[in-house]
């Protein structure tokens, strides 16, 4: 059977570490594999108040899924997506989440699906 292959937001991973269960088991799924933005992890780690034992445990969250750098087709079509779907620095990360999705092929599963609804070049992977 072929692995499902998923691109997570932001929202996955702080369920994960908030302990929701079913982001938790989305990490003990051996069928799926996990990819992220290198901006989730900017996200997570770049949180002010966090404290050393946070941070090991987002380090050791992070370390069992693949984390994508922006590359030249990921700004691209970020590039695109703000041309098309309109200019707001509200809407940066939400576009490069997008953008990767729609680079590497990736369903992307998130809670926040109102943002990424109108994206047409991507696919919204269902609720967990």
């Amino acid at each position: 059977m072929a692995k499902i292959k998923l691109l997570i937001d932001t929202d996955v991973l702080i369920d994960s570490l908030k302990g929701i269960k079913e982001a938790k088991d989305l990490f003990r799924t051996k069928d799926i594999y996990l990819y992220c933005s290198i901006l989730s992890k900017k996200e997570l780690l770049s949180k002010s108040g966090l404290r050393e034992s946070e941070r090991r445990r987002i380090i050791d969250l992070l370390s069992r899924i693949k984390v994508l750098k922006i590359d030249d087709d990921i700004s691209k079509k970020y590039s695109f997506l703000m041309k098309k779907y309109g200019e707001s620095s509200d809407l940066i990360v939400d576009y490069i989440i997008a953008a990767t999705a729609w680079s590497k092929k990736l369903p992307l599963l998130t809670r926040n699906r109102k943002h990424f609804a109108r994206i047409q070049e991507i696919t919204v992977g269902p609720d967990y």
